[in-house]
């Protein structure tokens, strides 16, 4: 082969090079699809379910009470939602959100009826640093902190849930 000709050949796929670096970089570092796998995260979610996980936006704004993220759990992703932050004292009484003592109102999304909890059933007094409190919002069908999981490291956090794009007709953004 002669110079020309590779140079040629080089040339030609040299675009298709970068746009596969590029996507890779995309999704190793920034936006991921995932799956929801079981009924966990109903009404907001459901089995099958896929979204878009944010990997970036949380290292930059921080979690956030209430963000609905993926957790790295014993090599299984699970989604949930943060409820409880580090230093927190988290409790649930009568169907209603405690956090160290004050009344928290759960209103920007749906979830089923939570039984009582106190964050001292599962060991702790307050959560301690770089951990967090999680649930998913079908509250009587769900492996979370409560029961099964414990608290979740920050470590252990993937990233956010923004968007579900699948299926179609239930593209939004995740509240």
């Amino acid at each position: 082969m002669n110079k020309e000709r590779i140079k040629k050949i080089i040339k030609n796929v040299y675009p298709y090079v970068i746009v596969v670096i590029v996507v890779v970089l995309i999704r190793t570092f920034i936006i991921t699809p995932a799956v929801v796998d079981g009924p966990s995260m109903e009404p907001t979610l459901y089995d099958n379910n896929v979204i878009l996980l944010n990997k970036l936006s949380y290292k930059l704004n921080g979690i956030k009470r209430f963000d609905v993220v993926v957790v790295d759990w014993k090599g299984e992703k699970i989604i949930k939602r943060v409820i409880g932050l580090p230093g927190e004292h988290v409790e649930y009484k009568d169907g209603n959100l405690y956090i160290d003592g004050f009344i928290v109102e759960e209103e920007d999304f749906k979830h089923k009826e939570t039984s009582d909890f106190k964050l001292e059933s599962i060991g702790y007094l307050t959560i301690p640093g770089d951990k967090y409190f999680v649930v998913g919002d079908n509250r009587p069908n769900s492996t979370d902190s409560r029961l099964g999981v414990g608290l979740v490291d920050k470590k252990d956090i993937l990233g956010h849930a923004s968007i579900r794009i699948f299926p179609l007709n239930k593209i939004n953004k995740i509240k």
